[in-house]
């Protein structure tokens, strides 16, 4: 677990990062929402209930990629997923769509780095030495996310992917996500975010 001087440096990066993204990029947002409100014909901006730090539940904002489609209630995306929309899977890809996290992340719900906020089901549901992970606010980015950076092709090439995900991914975010919080540090943060930067 992080000591109070290690998570008030982690806050702080988050709010001067936040603060300076939003302020960059706040058009960038706009646009975005601009354009999956009218490929999606509906509200631009998706929200949906993640877990946070403790397990408590937060409101993640995110653009809107996909539209609903008929038997398909999934939670788990693939790249080949017929609830993504054209603009959609342009955001997706240059990851665009993930904008709206920056309010998430100056509002405290979310880090620039850490465990990827999961639905209700999976991180909630940790056990034992595990449950460290929960220590530690989501985050945009981080160790799983970067080595699961093609996770929705990856899930595409599945006969079954969500149980690939349960099954696979799910187990080995975990083993990262918590060698991260174990070994936590200001400058893997700061290398987390460039290596996000620079793809």
């Amino acid at each position: 677990m992080l000591s109070r001087r290690q998570q008030f440096q982690k806050r702080s990066l988050d709010i001067v990062l936040a603060m300076a993204g939003i302020t960059v990029g706040g058009w960038l947002i706009l646009c975005a929402y601009a354009l999956a409100s009218l490929d999606t014909r509906s509200h631009g901006l998706f929200t949906q209930p993640r877990v946070g730090r403790g397990g408590r539940i937060f409101t993640l904002y995110k653009i809107k990629t996909m539209r609903p489609c008929k038997g398909i209630h999934t939670t788990v995306t693939a790249s080949n997923d017929p609830r993504i929309t054209p603009v959609g899977r342009f955001l997706r890809r240059t990851k665009l769509d993930e904008l709206p996290q920056l309010w998430n992340v100056l509002i405290g719900d979310m880090s620039f780095v850490g465990p990827r906020p999961d639905v209700p089901g999976f991180a909630d549901s940790l056990e034992g030495d595990a449950t460290l992970i929960l220590s530690v606010r989501p985050g945009i980015t981080g160790p799983a996310t970067l080595r699961f950076r093609d996770e929705e092709r990856l899930l595409a090439a599945q006969p079954d992917p969500e149980g690939y995900n349960r099954d696979v991914v799910f187990p080995e975010k975990v083993r990262l996500n918590l060698d991260y919080v174990k070994h936590w540090c200001l400058a893997k943060d700061i290398e987390y975010i460039w290596r996000t930067l620079v793809g």
